[in-house]
């Protein structure tokens, strides 16, 4: 059975005022087992999004690539339609879509939906993307984001792996409106990259969201430096979301799926294996934190306005 773990920095939840109701939000982070049978995997966390909501969360978020072995033979198997913002899922096309927005539906809650491998067939051409949807709690899909920066690297003698073997990459950022303000979605390598994230800060929101399926050597490495290092750079929170560790596996994620505050602490973890992680954001606490240190409107970009240029070809890349 998955360990339950609920943060002790948690807020009290007892208030139903219209101003905790907008500024407090219960998430989960549901680290699971990722097995080989599609249809199991789609069961297995349909049951966990229950116990999530009979845990009292509001906002539930999933790890990537859920639905499938996380391996670019696996992406084309797996893969299925995923309809684009306002339209309905096919059950039959869309068994995991349509399995996440019915059980939003039901059960009255927000989903971040991890990722799936997604098919896309247009005027004939196929193509494969690693692509999250977001539910509203009417089951209604309102974000659908397809991975921006595909995983392609090679650390000799630890890791090779290489998505663009079998994805293509997404063209644009993803950010949903919700009862608690504007959320940011990224997916795992997106998170190496803060010029996504200011873009995301820059057009007003308080929590980037990055199911991730770091491994066991980016994962001990980078995980959580990278997730502190979005949350202070930016002054929001940020959840990531992992699949658990399975050691046989053919690809072995890092597991510790954490939330940390705009302050860059680690407010909630797990650790390697299946459980379902809790934490309360207090959504009022970002004003505070960004008047103490106010870097946000002492940004140069007078200066700093090549940022974003691709490098030159005689660049140390």
């Amino acid at each position: 059975l998955g360990r339950v773990l609920i943060s002790s920095r948690m807020s009290s939840f007892a208030s139903s005022s219209n101003f905790e109701q907008k500024n407090m939000v219960r998430i989960a982070l549901c680290q699971v087992n990722v097995g080989s049978v599609k249809a199991t995997n789609i069961e297995h966390i349909k049951s966990k999004i229950s116990d999530a909501k009979n845990g009292g969360a509001k906002l539930v978020i999933l790890p990537e690539c859920w639905n499938s072995p996380y391996s670019t033979a696996s992406f084309p198997e797996y893969a299925e339609i995923v309809p684009a913002v306002g339209n309905t899922p096919c059950v039959e096309i869309s068994p995991s879509t349509h399995m996440l927005c019915s059980i939003a539906k039901q059960l009255e809650l927000w989903i971040i939906g991890g990722s799936i491998p997604e098919r896309e067939v247009v005027n004939g051409e196929g193509r494969l993307y690693n692509t999250c949807i977001i539910a509203n709690s009417m089951g209604e899909i309102v974000g659908k984001h397809r991975k921006i920066h595909l995983f392609d690297i090679d650390v000799p003698g630890k890791i090779k792996f290489k998505e663009s073997d079998s994805l293509s990459p997404g063209v644009s950022p993803t950010i949903v409106n919700t009862p608690w303000g504007l959320i940011g979605v990224g997916i795992c390598y997106d998170v190496r990259f803060p010029e996504l994230a200011i873009l995301m800060r820059k057009q007003g929101c308080n929590l980037f969201v990055y199911p991730g399926a770091f491994n066991m050597v980016t994962g001990p490495a980078h995980w959580e430096l990278l997730m502190r290092a979005r949350a202070v750079d930016n002054q929001v929170f940020v959840a990531c979301c992992s699949p658990a560790r399975i050691p046989e596996a053919g690809y072995v994620a890092w597991g510790h799926s954490m939330v940390v505050s705009p302050w860059g602490e680690v407010l909630a973890s797990a650790s390697k294996g299946e459980e379902i992680v809790f934490n309360d954001l207090d959504m009022s606490q970002i004003e505070s934190i960004r008047q103490s240190v106010p870097c946000w409107t002492q940004k140069r970009f007078d200066v700093y306005t090549e940022v974003s240029s691709p490098p030159s070809t005689s660049s140390h890349l």
